[in-house]
């Protein structure tokens, strides 16, 4: 099995409700986002997938979230815009934009600062 990864960042804002602290108000991150996919084929060039492609598709993905306030957005109406739902969200999108590739999403990490970091890892089929 094979797997590449690469990274994008995106800007936004974003309140947690009900968690009693002061990420309980507005307040922004400038996120950074790994996707990793795999493949246990190789192509004719000898890889599993495009560096390219696959950052041109996470970038579509990121543009949705780009300086916007996550609340308000329908996925996180009702689920607050954790690292974790985010994480978990760009996962499914990045799923669904990969349907065809010999490549699978993997995995999703979301860094809302150097040091927090939350993984989505899709189920194992």
């Amino acid at each position: 099995m094979y797997e590449i990864r690469i990274q994008e960042v995106f800007s936004a804002a974003h309140s947690l409700r009900e968690y009693g602290g002061k990420c309980e108000n507005l307040h922004g991150h400038n996120w950074k986002v790994e996707v990793a996919v795999a493949g246990s084929d190789l192509d004719e060039m000898g890889v599993i997938m495009d560096f390219r492609k696959l950052r041109e598709i996470t970038r579509e993905v990121l543009a949705t979230l780009d300086h916007q306030y996550l609340n308000e957005l329908e996925p996180f109406r009702k689920v607050n815009p954790s690292s974790e739902h985010l994480a978990r969200y760009i996962y499914k999108q990045m799923e669904g934009r990969l349907q065809g590739e010999s490549a699978r999403v993997v995995r999703v990490s979301v860094w809302e600062s150097d040091h927090s970091c939350a993984t989505y890892v899709g189920e194992l089929t």
